[in-house]
């Protein structure tokens, strides 16, 4: 295994960190509206990621950052291409920050009300837009040959990109209504399960219409027995065991069925496109792989070093944190957002 390699394999294990950590935390903040009536219901769900959403979201800002150092012309293409999308998203992970921080600094019902709101859209676009990307990134985009990216924002909606983003929102809401499920008590946790068990059932409905579609419109089904779209449909298929397993109140192996099918939709994508990082739907010989978008030797080897002793250490933090804060949370406790 050369350092290209490795560090493809690294930028996917980031991404796919960042699915499945940061997923549920999206997923609580959209359950907002369907399982918070009062204010301290309200509460009880935006504290139960209170300790873990901002140390989640140092995921996504890695892999952006190995992208940037590891392949540089696979950032800039991705950058220039989805200029205004990545800037929605900045906003709502801004948005969304700021709402858990502010919300209850003002004793005010309409005040934390559009708090409220600005969570609620800034979860429910990061996966979304991220979803459209990924999705891009499979069925190709008009990529020339000095590696700019050629359309425009509308260029990237395309119905099979949309179906991925859709389908990402959705497995990220069954996702936060679980963990939700284990974080909490007596009716919410009940109503968490019961949103877990509906959103579930739609969210697999979801995936393998996606997968239906990534058959026709990518490469994901032509590698034979060895195509990694079978992982991805091993992960609907488990996804399947979810309301049964909420039924029997199993919260935790529900949660581990949705975190697996997180697992393996990222690494699907990833799988799909190596060992490109972009595809051209112009020629595929316009395609960024691996060799031609990637830093020289040096920089790789350089990079490796510091990953290796660093990236162990904060492991092992944000291990700590969620054994710390295991505890569930009750009505009684003292809420901070």
């Amino acid at each position: 295994m050369n350092l290209n390699i490795l560090w493809f394999i690294l930028i996917g294990v980031l991404f796919t960190g960042y699915f499945v950590l940061e997923g549920f935390d999206f997923g609580v903040g959209m359950s907002i509206p369907f399982l918070g009536h009062t204010d301290e219901e309200r509460r009880i769900v935006i504290n139960s990621i209170g300790p873990f959403w901002d140390a989640n979201e140092v995921w996504f800002l890695t892999a952006g950052g190995a992208m940037f150092a590891a392949f540089p012309n696979w950032y800039a293409t991705f950058f220039s291409g989805f200029y205004l999308a990545l800037f929605l998203l900045l906003i709502a992970l801004i948005g969304r920050g700021v709402g858990f921080e502010f919300r209850s600094k003002i004793n005010d019902a309409r005040w934390r009300k559009v708090w409220d709101s600005v969570i609620f859209v800034g979860s429910l676009l990061p996966p979304l837009l991220v979803g459209v990307a990924f999705s891009d990134f499979m069925r190709g985009m008009p990529i020339d040959a000095n590696m700019n990216y050629m359309g425009g924002f509308f260029g990237l909606l395309s119905p099979y990109s949309v179906l991925g983003g859709i389908s990402l929102v959705l497995l990220s809401l069954a996702h936060g209504s679980l963990f939700l499920s284990l974080r909490t008590t007596g009716s919410m946790q009940d109503r968490a399960r019961q949103l877990g068990v509906r959103t579930g059932a739609i969210a697999t409905i979801a995936l393998f219409i996606f997968l239906i579609a990534s058959a026709f419109s990518t490469s994901m089904f032509q590698r034979g027995i060895f195509s990694p779209g079978y992982l991805a449909l091993l992960g609907g298929i488990i996804l399947v065991s979810t309301p049964f397993l909420l039924k029997a109140k199993k919260d935790g192996w529900a949660f581990a069925i949705t975190a697996i099918t997180l697992f393996c939709s990222t690494a699907t994508v990833f799988l799909t496109l190596f060992p490109n990082v972009m595809i051209s739907s112009i020629n595929h010989a316009f395609n960024l792989t691996i060799y031609n978008a990637a830093s020289n030797a040096y920089s790789l080897h350089v990079m490796t070093i510091v990953a290796l002793t660093l990236v162990p250490i904060v492991l092992i933090y944000q291990g700590w944190s969620y054994w710390v804060f295991r505890r569930r949370i009750k009505p009684t406790d003292h809420l901070d957002y």
